[in-house]
């Protein structure tokens, strides 16, 4: 008897069928970020990050160009076992023969090669406008700026994202997540909140307006807690973006679960969302002490997410992509962390007895819920990972490193 073979015995003994659980989550898309490769530059600018965003280390090899970015995720894709998606932002427009469009004025074309690249690789793909590092982020503002020409930019460069994001759901056949954020606010102490939120409603709803297929075009709203520059005051708060999409459909929330107070955990908000939306979208990161991105890893709060997600039976209502940088580690090692992280969460929470401990806890045995919880631990999970990467085609186990130290010398030390 091979060592998945106990371990499947094992866990029918909790009532888990863990060939049932492997084959589900091979159905499960997680889309991952382009910016993890790039430090969050795109290709739309020279200038450094600004606007509340910022990525810290210099480690070498990053990508510089399309080709050398679609190389890198390509790599850490072949590391990785589960269903992808691609996410892009808008500073990703890859534009030809000396064209260029601002970000009001990008084009579905200007986003031909990555259409190309994600039909190749059978992914849908998930889009962000890029409402950062840009001359017309006027004083950390762009929605709910009260200067006219700054909010009409930003207001045409939402409505653009509209429409590419119909041509990637027109092209891929997969629906598009098309998520909203902003790091509007003030470094201190305001004088208006309410003037710069009404201007910022009233702007997403501008954007809304853009005819789109709404059962291909997810348009989300995610919120802030705080960013660099905009320590007092963030327009788009969480009450703010979970009052917007709750009165206009069509508008699904997004919780990244950096974006929270530290104490605020996202895994506890799913399942108040999921009784009031038929979908909503997640950004998974990992916080410390603020929204600082950090590779997502298979830590407490990443398991209690998916176990959310899991046993509510809403794989099919939540949408999940990765959304970190980190510059001073190797940057295909961090992609590929993050999503195996995930995948081992995803894989945990459907291997767990999520409806015996339902009952004991409706049944108020909570004694033995704490019980089961505990021995559920200790079941043999990795024994069903190695088994699920085997069925993907991927290592299991941290050999996949040497691939890594592998193509750092062959290829990230040969960029300049």
């Amino acid at each position: 008897m091979t060592r998945y073979e106990e371990a499947k015995q094992r866990y029918a003994e909790f009532g888990v069928d863990t060939d049932a659980a492997i084959a589900k989550l091979r159905e499960v898309p997680v889309a991952l970020h382009c910016w993890q490769g790039d430090d969050v530059g795109g290709f739309d600018s020279k200038d450094a990050l600004s606007g509340g965003i910022l990525t810290t280390g210099n480690y070498p090899g990053k990508a510089t160009t399309p080709e050398q970015l679609m190389q890198d995720m390509d790599k850490a894709m072949s590391l990785c076992p589960g269903k992808k998606k691609l996410n892009l932002h808008a500073s990703y427009a890859i534009f030809e023969d000396g064209e260029f469009a601002d970000r009001d004025k990008l084009e579905p074309k200007h986003f031909k090669k990555w259409v190309e690249y994600a039909k190749a690789r059978n992914m849908g793909i998930d889009f962000n406008p890029t409402f950062f590092s840009h001359p017309m982020v006027k004083d950390g503002l762009t929605l709910s700026s009260p200067d006219e020409e700054v909010r009409r930019f930003w207001i045409n460069h939402g409505k653009a994202c509209i429409r590419i994001s119909q041509y990637f759901a027109e092209e891929t056949g997969v629906p598009c997540v098309m998520n909203i954020w902003t790091g509007d606010g003030y470094k201190d102490i305001p004088a208006d909140r309410m003037g710069p939120r009404m201007r910022y409603k009233e702007a997403f709803e501008e954007i809304l307006s853009e005819p789109h297929d709404p059962a291909m075009v997810k348009p989300c709203a995610e919120s802030k807690v705080f960013g660099i520059g905009v320590e007092s005051f963030t327009a788009g708060s969480a009450e703010f973006t979970l009052s917007f999409a709750a009165t206009h459909p069509g508008c699904l929330p997004l919780m990244d679960n950096g974006h929270y107070h530290p104490q605020e955990y996202v895994s506890d908000k799913i399942s108040a969302l999921l009784c009031f939306f038929p979908e909503l979208a997640l950004h998974i990161t990992r916080g410390v002490r603020w929204d600082s991105d950090h590779v997502v890893l298979l830590d407490d709060e990443t398991k209690e997410m998916a176990k959310e997600i899991v046993r509510n039976d809403a794989l099919d209502r939540v949408y999940m992509a990765l959304d970190f940088f980190d510059a001073s580690i190797n940057r295909i090692s961090a992609w590929t962390v993050g999503f195996r992280s995930w995948q081992k969460a995803l894989l945990n929470a459907m291997c767990l007895p999520n409806e015996s401990l339902k009952r004991l806890q409706d049944e108020g045995k909570f004694t033995e819920l704490m019980v089961m919880q505990e021995e559920a631990k200790m079941l043999p999970f990795a024994d069903v990972w190695e088994h699920y990467c085997e069925v993907e085609g991927v290592t299991a186990g941290p050999e996949w490193f040497n691939e890594i130290k592998k193509y750092e010398d062959e290829v990230l030390s040969k960029r300049g």
